[in-house]
């Protein structure tokens, strides 16, 4: 069994089964599944984001695997992507507690609490109107630079996604956001995966999601190119022959996904 727990559950829950009492967390339901519960409490005044795996069975997991799926076992995937990106200096969630219980991944039981992140935005709601009314210039560099950065050193400490869209950096709207004034924080890592080293093939994934996600914010192709330059951490050219086969897939696979949008929401078309 793993188990760790920071205030104000280690006070709590002392003396008490943690994996009893973090089922009796009460509060707004963000998914509900046969193997997974998502949701946001209070307690003593505070926020924070509990997520509970139960196990998925076997059955579940040779689905996804005879699909080439990683399957989710449980919610220590998301406390080694949290330790491996606080120690990488990557803003991300805090954990106040986690459990883990059981060697049969089928019925493994786990829980993850993490403290809420607010106030905040995502980028995929901040960017949103972007196409009708530009933002300022440096505001937009600032935040091409930061979800870079941000991507490129959670590549760097071995971390990959498996979800990673605008919609999971959030933006703390605490302060007014400037140029030069804002702080990123990349969330929803219960997919992520930890390893020595990032594969390429998951690296792409990574960066074709984060790439379509951004498809309609009015991205210019300077805006790529500098995105480009601050992820790899290289000179362009360099980058663009290195690089050449990724950035035609991502092209190629843009377009494709453009033109099915268009195709789906043109008028007259059946939804």
């Amino acid at each position: 069994m793993k188990l760790f727990l920071s205030e104000p559950f280690k006070s709590l829950w002392q003396g008490k089964d943690p994996f009893a009492e973090v089922e009796k967390l009460q509060g707004q339901i963000y998914r509900e599944l046969e193997g997974r519960r998502t949701l946001r409490t209070e307690v003593e005044g505070r926020g924070y984001f509990v997520k509970i795996h139960r196990g998925i069975g076997w059955s579940e997991i040779f689905k996804n695997i005879s699909t080439l799926k990683a399957p989710v076992i449980g919610a220590g995937q998301e406390w080694t992507a949290i330790q491996r990106l606080t120690d990488a200096g990557v803003p991300t969630m805090t954990a106040v507690a986690f459990g883990e219980r059981g060697a049969n991944p089928a019925t493994q039981h786990s829980f993850i609490v993490t403290e809420e992140l607010a106030p905040t935005v995502s980028l995929e709601d901040f960017t949103a109107d972007w196409l009708q009314q530009a933002p300022p210039p440096r505001l937009k560099r600032a935040l091409i630079q930061r979800v870079a950065e941000m991507t490129g050193d959670m590549h760097r400490a071995g971390v990959n996604h498996r979800d990673c869209y605008i919609c999971h950096f959030l933006l703390h709207t605490d302060h007014p956001v400037t140029a030069n004034s804002l702080r990123l924080s990349l969330i929803d890592l219960h997919r992520a995966q930890a390893r020595t080293q990032v594969p390429r093939r998951w690296r792409d994934k990574d960066l074709a999601g984060l790439y379509f996600s951004a498809l309609n914010i009015g991205l210019s192709r300077r805006d790529k190119l500098r995105f480009l330059r601050l992820y790899f951490r290289q000179p362009l050219r360099q980058i663009l022959r290195e690089e050449a086969r990724l950035l035609d897939w991502l092209e190629r696979r843009a377009a494709r996904l453009q033109a099915r949008f268009e195709r789906k929401y043109a008028p007259g078309a059946q939804g």
